[in-house]
């Protein structure tokens, strides 16, 4: 004998899938290989069986649909596959076992009772109808098939529900029946056996894959096909992980640890003959026929990944049992567990401080409140005197498992994994590693899972390309130009830094559209407004939380003042925050003290380089000066682009009317150029900067000096405030004069200085670092310990969208680099 192949469920379930199995059957046949099937019952009849059982117990007929519809389904595969002529005898064999299960269930209504014994025999019907229904179709096609019931050499004890293999009896037996059937493909049930009266047994979990295994070992067979509905032994769960892929080689090992951990694909306790004859396992696609699919065995070939694979377990308890009175003290694990042992309640992962203060173990949700109750008598003397302080349950948890043996040659996996899930803001309730290292399992938040699976299985599988998920509201200027930037950016980030900006969220005064698989960068307007909903930044917000997505950026390039009130529960959940808008940084100290305390304590950035200086980089280089230990004795900016503009070209011989009228008709102005006068907007930018450095000023420490004589800064309508400022011609030409007759120039400054902010309009000389100005520039000097004898200074271009959308994409790529 070869091999031994093995369909599962969904193999048998459907008309396609029979189709698919009957392939690889016949090309099996004609390569005139020697090899054996097993079959489990059609996919959801098992659930049915189990389902109808628990209805007749209760006396109920309501199980009879049950039945009927598992009869139709056997039936439409017959009429497909059996050409009419052939079609009554085996609808008459199937119909015959069909008749056999409702006289079972009839018995169990009648005495209104399911025993495990009686269970077993009703379950067995699921692989007895399959197999005889593809075995019928075999020889129709004229194959040398021959149906085989397991129960005539699976011998096993009488633990009903999951019995243990008697294998002295049951390889005799294997081995005699397939040296007299050499010559015919022998299509066998899975799943069932038999015990020393005859009567129907099951083997458990994974039960068709151990029938497989139990027959390939003792026929020392060269391989075991096991073939399911998916390509193989993957990464990760491919319904959480939208990138998860095959994994061509496994080590048993590997298996073992992935398949405790959730992975369903196989069950390798149930393939444990198999692997202890080192008989390769193959998990194949019933849907992808030339898929080469995973190969499990001994030794795991040259992986170029740290880990094999990573699985979990959706849902799970943890208990915690603590107290001063077991520290040193022998024998309470030993009581603990013997007595979880005893009462069949299966441990999932256990976890122990090294002082021994505490122990806490994983455990199945619905075995909860069962556990406290078998604890609170088990330990009720050591609770009654305080040497356990109490038992501690938490539910809605989920356990993931990263698992490789490659992780015992590289030094930092440990650390990886942690670093990864901090900075998503994602909470460890429990870890605990082997010293073998082929396993670390933590225990999360089960609203994290998905998350949690995706920032991982990136991590170690996807290293070379980092996914960002960026929410941007505000598609004016500066918005529309920082997606006009990430469209021509998307192959140098991809290619030079290892990042993808994946647009999953877009909104505007007007609309909002959320696509949590991705919005095209090049016609996300054009998506918005054909398939946005109408604006509702709560609602939008809130969507964005429950997403839940990792490496969450959070961009407002919108001058809302109400919009940073959403900037606190953004952090709360974990969601990093880019932004050129002041509001937050220039409001009270309070909260934006709150806002820079809460991001740093959930390990998300709060970014705003564009809040002084737009695309210079300002921000930046203070935060770095401060952080080498430098410290500032005078800031000195000219930090808005109009007031530069203005006062570069106010010289002798032109109105500051005329100038203020060109400056308004290039833009660069507000509609009422008074609110660029007012000098608010430098007054937020210096006073942020005055915050950087450490103090606690608020907005009213601010001294602004007034540009504008009261007349035109009360003026009803833009045009009175011109008319009125014609009117003050006298005053600006004197003021311009009076400079240039000391060879100084007018500049518009801010100065904070000893704890002070100045912000007004100042003569200053040639030697000043001002004085050589062009267009709409800021500058910014630093005077420090340093840099005290020459200052810093930062000058460039400080307003514009485009320099503005750059310094946003720019804290997007800081940002990427550090999350990911």
């Amino acid at each position: 004998m070869e091999k031994i192949l093995k369909f599962g469920g969904t193999s048998c379930g459907s008309v396609e899938s029979i189709q698919s199995v009957l392939s690889v059957i016949e090309s099996n046949w004609k390569s005139s290989k020697q090899f054996a099937v097993v079959f489990s019952a059609m996919s959801g009849v098992t659930n049915s069986l189990l389902e109808a059982g628990k209805l007749a117990s209760q006396g109920k007929e309501p199980y009879l649909p049950l039945i009927e519809s598992i009869e139709t389904r056997h039936f439409e595969v017959i009429k497909h596959f059996i050409p009419l002529k052939g079609q009554s005898q085996v609808i008459a064999q199937i119909r015959t076992l069909v008749n056999e299960l409702r006289d079972v269930l009839k018995g169990i209504a009648l005495v209104k009772e399911n025993s495990p014994k009686t269970s077993d025999l009703l379950v067995s019907f699921g692989e007895r109808l399959s197999t005889s229904l593809i075995t019928a179709i075999l020889k129709e096609k004229g194959l040398p098939v021959l149906f085989v019931d397991a129960r005539q050499f699976i011998k096993t004890n009488d633990t009903f529900g999951k019995s243990e293999v008697d294998f002295a009896q049951t390889n005799t037996l294997i081995q005699a029946f397939f040296e007299q059937h050499a010559d015919e493909i022998c299509l066998i049930t899975g799943f069932i056996g038999s015990n020393a009266l005859g009567e129907t047994t099951t083997l458990g979990r994974g039960g068709s894959d151990y029938t497989a295994s139990v027959i390939g070992a003792a026929l020392g067979v060269k391989e075991i096909e096991i073939w399911t509905d998916v390509d193989g032994m993957m990464t990760a769960d491919p319904r959480k992980v939208t990138n998860a892929f095959t994994i061509p080689s496994i080590s048993y090992a590997e298996a073992m640890e992935l398949t405790h951990f959730g992975a369903k694909v196989i069950y390798p306790p149930s393939l444990q003959p198999a692997f202890s004859k080192n008989i390769p396992i193959r998990v194949l696609n019933t849907f992808n026929l030339n898929f080469k699919g995973t190969v499990v065995s001994k030794e795991q070939k040259p992986n170029p990944y740290i880990i094999t694979g990573i699985s979990s377990i959706d849902s799970l308890a943890l208990v915690n049992l603590q107290g001063s009175g077991m520290i040193g003290v022998a024998g309470v694990s030993a009581k603990l567990f013997t007595v979880l042992a005893r009462e069949k309640i299966s441990v999932i992962l256990i976890s122990q401080a090294s002082s021994e203060h505490s122990i806490c173990f994983a455990i199945e949700p619905q075995n909860a409140v069962r556990v406290r109750e078998i604890l609170e008598a088990e330990f009720a003397q050591e609770m009654l005197i305080g040497d356990i302080e109490g038992i501690d349950i938490q539910s809605n948890l989920s356990v993931i498992a990263v698992v490789g043996e490659g992780m015992r040659k590289h030094t930092g996996v440990s650390g990886k994994l942690f670093s990864v899930l901090g900075k998503n803001g994602i909470n460890i309730v429990a870890t605990a590693q082997g010293s073998s290292e082929l396993n670390i399992s933590v225990v999360i938040e089960q609203k994290d899972l998905s998350k949690a699976l995706n920032v991982i299985h990136e991590t170690f599988f996807f290293s070379k390309l980092k996914t960002l998920h960026l929410f941007l509201v505000g598609t004016g200027l500066i918005g529309k130009t920082l997606l006009d930037q990430l469209a021509g950016q998307e192959r140098y980030l991809a290619k030079y830094r290892g990042l993808k900006v994946k647009l999953v969220g877009i909104a505007n005064s007007r609309q909002q559209l959320i696509q949590e698989k991705g919005i095209d960068v090049k016609s996300a307007l054009d998506q918005l407004a054909q398939q946005g909903k109408s604006q509702d930044l709560p609602a939008f917000i809130e969507k964005i939380k429950a997403l839940n997505l990792p490496n969450s950026i959070f961009a407002d390039c919108t001058a809302d003042k109400q919009i940073y009130s959403h900037y606190l529960g953004l952090f709360k959940s974990n969601i990093s925050v880019v932004t050129p808008n002041k509001v937050a940084n220039s409001g009270p100290y309070p909260l934006y003290a709150e806002l820079h305390q809460t991001a740093l304590e959930k390990g998300v950035k709060f970014l705003y380089e564009t809040n002084v200086g737009a695309g210079l980089p300002v921000i930046n280089t203070l935060q770095g000066l401060i952080a080498s230990g430098d410290r500032f004795e005078k800031i000195e900016g000219i930090l808005s682009g109009t007031l530069s503009f203005i006062f570069n070209q106010f010289k002798p011989g032109r109105s500051f009317a005329e100038v203020l009228r060109e400056a308004k008709a290039k833009g660069y102005t507000e509609p009422d150029p008074r609110e660029d006068l007012s000098g608010m907007d430098v007054a937020r930018k210096i006073l942020i900067l005055s915050r950087e450095i450490g103090l606690k000023l608020e907005f009213t420490d601010i001294t602004i000096e007034k540009i504008i004589p009261p007349a035109c800064e009360h003026a009803a309508t833009v045009d009175d405030f011109f008319l009125e400022l014609e009117k003050a011609n006298d005053y600006f030409e004197k003021m311009v004069a009076s400079a240039a007759e000391r060879g100084h120039v007018l500049r518009y400054i801010a100065a904070l200085e000893n704890q002070k902010i100045t912000i007004g309009l100042r003569e200053i000389d040639a030697q000043h670092p001002f004085y050589q100005m062009d267009g709409a520039d800021n500058v910014i000097a630093f005077t420090t310990k340093r840099y005290h004898d020459r200052p810093l200074v930062i000058k460039g271009p400080g307003a514009g969208a485009e320099v503005t959308a750059s310094g946003v994409f720019a804290d997007i790529v800081s940002m990427g680099s550090y999350l990911a």
